[in-house]
């Protein structure tokens, strides 16, 4: 494939066409966000099947969308920088040997395949939560409220403080007059409570994808020296993948309480990629 004609710094086409739609929505979301206060990810952002905020267009758009705010940051460059500049430094080289069809193809695949990986383990988490509200749905009374507040409330979102600072208002007001509103009122909250909460789980990024490119690069070029900054050592692709995932592995196990890194949507790209090579070189039309 001839770079030499581009007109974007010698890019691949889909991985050019890829890095500017991501820029685009990057632009969008600031935008959207600083005018008219709308978080696009709301709507376009990867939720749970069991949100109400749900779609299946959103297992796509998601690669689209990135970190864009932090209220102790401010706005965040760092999540699309280095998403699209691995992007451009390993899926280049993939497009060149694979053609623009078939990259496309395992872009979208390891997308997907991080996606479902990163809702699996994301129901996992969220379990307890909801079967702790099936729960108190089913043996309503002042004291088990008082347990589920204790041990599993859980305010994600200003729009969860509000809904609580309501209910609690109003419940305080009967709790002690009149049991049969009270808990008729800790069940209505309880059933927005479920529903605030599962739409609080929100993922953008284009990393599973990414990861999934990372894999295949280590797998069509193993021995291709790679330069690491920190610290800066040369390591040979193969290793550097394995070193990669492994990292990502212990990550998502350890699961920090801190880190909202969506690690198990890594591992699913490169699950995802794995699965695909695999099967393309079994058909033989790998290269």
């Amino acid at each position: 494939m001839n770079l030499g004609g581009s007109s974007f710094g010698g890019m691949t086409p889909a991985v050019k066409n890829l890095i500017i739609i991501n820029a685009i929505f990057y632009v969008a979301s600031l935008v959207f966000y600083s005018t008219f206060g709308l978080a696009i990810e709301d709507y376009l952002g990867l939720h749970l099947p069991s949100a109400e905020a749900f779609n299946p267009f959103q297992l796509v758009t998601y690669m689209f969308l990135h970190a864009y705010f932090s209220p102790a940051e401010g706005i965040i460059f760092f999540h699309l920088f280095f998403n699209m500049f691995a992007l451009f430094m390993f899926g280049r080289m993939l497009e060149m040997v694979w053609g623009t069809k078939r990259f496309l193809i395992y872009y979208f695949v390891t997308g997907i395949g991080a996606a479902v990986v990163h809702i699996f383990t994301q129901y996992i988490e969220v379990m307890p939560m909801t079967n702790a509200i099936t729960d108190y749905l089913n043996h309503a009374s002042p004291e088990a409220l008082k347990v589920f507040l204790n041990e599993h409330l859980q305010i994600r979102s200003y729009e969860m403080k509000q809904q609580y600072d309501q209910f609690a208002e109003a419940y305080n007001q009967v709790v002690n007059t009149n049991q049969g509103k009270a808990i008729a009122l800790s069940k209505e909250y309880l059933f927005q409570y479920r529903e605030a909460y599962l739409n609080s789980f929100v993922t953008v990024g284009a990393s599973g994808a990414v990861f999934g490119i990372l894999l295949a690069f280590g797998m069509l070029f193993p021995n291709t020296q790679l330069m690491l900054l920190f610290p800066p050592i040369p390591i040979r692709a193969k290793y550097f993948v394995i070193i990669y995932g492994l990292i990502e592995l212990f990550m998502g196990v350890r699961n920090f309480s801190m880190d909202n890194v969506a690690h198990w949507a890594h591992l699913g790209g490169m699950l995802f990629g794995f699965i695909l090579i695999k099967y393309w070189k079994n058909k033989g039309n790998f290269y």
